[in-house]
């Protein structure tokens, strides 16, 4: 059952338009300034990590620094990375409060990852896990400097691309992970570090 959404007046959001998917997008959803505060208080405050990942057997560093917060339980698992959760800053609190009223639910876990400059990637990957339930709800909040996230349909490989702007916020949730994967791919075009704040729920 999917939930309403909350929206407020003074913002712009606009439903893409994906076959098989259900994404709400806001290119500014916080003001410039805020959202620069944002992202100077987590670049400084998270403890980021550059995690160990398993792809196709191997054992590799990721291409970025990350933290996972989020509730005492909410342990997350992908790609051979358990990740126990750390615990909830005031301005992740914050950005977690405005996203539940957005999307009208609650998240009790967030992913927070650090592109320091194009060469930080995130892999092609849907957010399936059976933590997250059949139809996740995920709030995806950028900050800092633009990325293009591109995504590619699993059955008839349809692509679709989405600037992610300073401020912006993404919502997935419905079919999209069932049917769609996406990625952030290098670029030698971007100098400038980016923070990504993937809010969600795990099943406990």
């Amino acid at each position: 059952m999917q939930t309403s959404f909350v929206f407020d007046q003074d913002t712009k959001f606009e439903r893409l338009k994906l076959n098989d998917a259900d994404l709400i997008y806001s290119r500014k959803w916080l003001p410039y300034d805020a959202a620069w505060e944002y992202f100077e208080t987590l670049h400084k405050e998270l403890p980021w990590s550059r995690d160990n990942i398993v792809l196709f057997g191997k054992t590799r560093k990721i291409p970025r620094l990350q933290s996972w917060h989020g509730e005492h339980n909410a342990s997350y698992m992908y790609s051979g990375i358990k990740m126990l959760p750390k615990p909830w800053t005031p301005a992740l609190l914050a950005l977690k409060a405005k996203c539940e009223q957005v999307c009208n639910t609650e998240f009790n876990s967030v992913l927070a990852n650090l592109y320091r400059d194009g060469m930080d990637s995130m892999g092609f990957h849907s957010d399936d896990e059976k933590e997250l339930g059949k139809y996740p709800i995920i709030a995806s909040v950028s900050l800092g400097q633009s990325r293009n996230l591109d995504f590619v349909h699993k059955i008839n490989q349809q692509k679709h691309r989405v600037e992610l702007h300073h401020g912006s916020l993404l919502i997935m949730r419905g079919s999209t992970q069932e049917y769609w994967n996406h990625g952030i791919n290098k670029t030698k075009q971007v100098a400038s570090p980016r923070i990504n704040l993937t809010f969600r729920q795990i099943i406990l």
